[in-house]
């Protein structure tokens, strides 16, 4: 018999010689022709993305520690990334807990003239109102005075300054911060409670983080870089 004619049906072809009984050329390990694209099975089946760049169809992330900017003015950034500084052309808020030393190291600047004032006047409804005159003296003194900050904030390098421009707030602003801060403390009780409230209001008021007195003045207070 010849051994020159076509391949026979039932003839063993060598499934591994590259030739495919069916006419069809073996595709694995062969190169294409030019102008040509590689069989599927020599793609990759994604593209991988640069390091830390979204690959196709992944929307792109926030870098950590950083927000999206909804609701803040735009003066107004969060840092740029975990204990990054803050984005460039913005101005940082003022982590509450360095708001909360402020307000202890001013609380601390007026325990001597209080404590004379007390030892006059004793436990009477004078004392609280000499008490809340002398605070709202001292808080609007210094934050006339020394372009939003008093002893503590200027410890903690913390400033207030006004919502709208992110600049020195207008004298009337300052004053009514100072007022609504300071003068309810002349109310005896009730004066402490609110007191305690408006501390407290900047944990869950979001995005600004604002006391009563600051909503009230229309100011918010922010990190010194």
């Amino acid at each position: 018999m010849s051994t020159n004619g076509p391949t026979g049906y039932g003839q063993n072809e060598n499934p591994y010689d590259g030739s495919n009984p069916y006419g069809q050329q073996n595709p694995y390990g062969q190169q294409p022709p030019p102008g040509q694209q590689a069989p599927y099975d020599q793609q990759a089946y994604k593209q991988e993305a640069p390091y830390g760049q979204p690959g196709y169809g992944v929307p792109p992330q926030q870098p950590y520690g950083q927000q999206p900017q909804a609701g803040l003015p735009h003066w107004l950034g969060q840092p740029g990334g975990y204990g990054g500084a803050p984005v460039p052309g913005s101005r940082q808020l003022a982590p509450i807990g360095e708001r909360l030393v402020a307000r202890l190291i001013d609380v601390a600047v007026l325990i001597v003239p209080t404590l004379l004032v007390f030892v006059v006047l004793g436990a009477s409804l004078l004392y609280y109102l000499v008490a809340g005159l002398l605070s709202f003296g001292y808080e609007a003194a210094m934050l006339l005075t020394q372009g939003g900050q008093t002893v503590g904030k200027k410890v903690m390098k913390l400033r207030v300054v006004d919502l709208g421009h992110g600049g020195k707030p207008a004298e009337n602003s300052l004053l009514i911060r100072a007022a609504v801060y300071a003068l309810p403390n002349a109310v005896y009780c009730i004066g402490s409670l609110f007191a305690l409230v408006n501390v407290l209001w900047p944990l869950w008021d979001k995005p600004l983080q604002q006391a009563l007195h600051d909503k009230s003045a229309k100011t918010v207070v922010v990190k010194e870089s």
